[in-house]
């Protein structure tokens, strides 16, 4: 069925090429419930057999004024062939003509962030205005209206103003969103086993909740691989929804800090999450640059003056082991395969972490059991 819609995009995509602007106007898009397209006027003129087929295609209702060449047309008419029966796609996946309206990945006037690091959102048109949220490079969002030099957005969560110049639109948004696209398995069960081979024999690596979202690394039968921050697992296709998006911003609310976490856990966990949306590098340090999810630990705690080795199996026996329920704002939790720790990240309150978690991810909030945790560390004593 994927192949018939890739079909589909491909006629209407040499269309457009070949009628260039006389077509430009036109728009057709394949959706889960319909396959259509607005009246078209071609301004060139094929066989008058095959003109009469193409008047006569009732799913394409195309007017025939002079004479394109008759390959086109045939291409034309191909399209006119299909139905609905033959063609499903997701929501997310929506053809559009070169020249249409941004409709695409859940969004009907998309936006692609494009920027180092990440894009701040605000809560109005402003550089002094609250920071409301961030949007990584190449997170998507809903254009909702310009007002001059800035734009207002909706991407995930958040609401709020970006500056135009770091926003592509139209073509240039769908272009860029083909690129950096990605396939995402959602859980759809309670918990899910995350396997190291696509069998039941095997050993689990870690388990996950309802609703994470898992990249995808490659579809099999009946099993999904997919990468867990450095690892990669295997899921069973029967517990995930698969479907193709685009990053999201992420909210920057207040976080709420329970009484008794001091002042030094307060500001360690706000210096860390402004860089949220920075890069992972791997073997790296540095906080803008990149860092790898020991790098990133170890750098944050240095600015405050706490010497970390850079090995999240490492980082792991410093300190003073304790309960995940004990956790404060600060603590460290670290995930494994199976009991082999390889993945660090610091607990931010309010059941979540802050880590570099992948080349694609970059530094993110998670929450604290998206994997199950093997450890969890306590450096900061007061």
């Amino acid at each position: 069925m994927r192949d018939r819609m890739i079909k589909v995009a491909s006629l209407l995509m040499a269309g457009t090429l070949i009628f260039s602007a006389a077509y430009a106007q036109n728009k057709m898009k394949v959706e889960a419930n319909e396959v259509a397209a607005e009246t078209q006027s071609v301004t060139a003129g094929v066989s008058s057999e095959l003109a009469k087929q193409l008047e006569g295609a009732v799913s394409l209702d195309v007017n025939v004024t002079s004479g394109v060449t008759d390959a086109v047309g045939n291409y034309l008419l191909e399209a006119a062939a299909m139905t609905i029966d033959d063609v499903k796609v997701t929501e997310t996946d929506t053809v559009t003509t070169a020249a249409g309206q941004a409709e695409a990945y859940g969004y009907t006037n998309l936006g692609v962030a494009q920027v180092d690091g990440n894009l701040n959102v605000r809560e109005v048109p402003g550089t002094e205005a609250e920071i409301v949220g961030k949007m990584p490079n190449n997170a998507g969002c809903e254009i909702i209206e310009t007002d001059g030099e800035w734009v207002k957005i909706k991407s995930g969560k958040v609401e709020g103003y970006v500056k135009s110049e770091y926003l592509l639109s139209g073509d240039a948004a769908l272009a860029k969103a083909a690129e950096v696209k990605q396939t995402i398995a959602t859980v759809n069960t309670t918990t899910l086993y995350v396997r190291e081979q696509p069998n039941t024999d095997c050993a689990i690596i870690t388990m996950m909740p309802a609703g994470e979202e898992l990249e995808v690394l490659e579809t099999l039968d009946g099993w999904v691989k997919i990468n867990v921050d450095s690892d990669e697992g295997y899921v069973s296709s029967e517990y995930v929804d698969i479907s193709v998006d685009l990053v999201k911003a992420q909210t920057m609310t207040e976080i709420r800090y329970g009484q008794g976490v001091s002042d030094v856990r307060v500001s360690l966990v706000q210096y860390a999450t402004q860089f949220v949306g920075n890069p992972y590098v791997w073997g790296g340090t540095s906080l803008t640059r990149g860092a790898d999810c020991s790098g990133f630990v170890l750098s944050v705690f240095a600015n405050y003056g706490i010497s970390l080795p850079h090995s999240s199996v490492a980082q792991s026996n410093c300190g003073k082991r304790i309960s995940a329920s004990e956790a404060q704002p600060g603590d460290l939790f670290f995930y494994g395969n199976g009991s082999r720790i390889n993945h660090v990240a610091i607990y931010i309150g309010n059941g979540q972490v802050v880590h570099a978690s992948s080349p694609k991810s970059g530094i993110k909030i998670s929450g604290a059991f998206y994997r199950t945790p093997v450890k969890v560390v306590r450096i900061i004593n007061n």
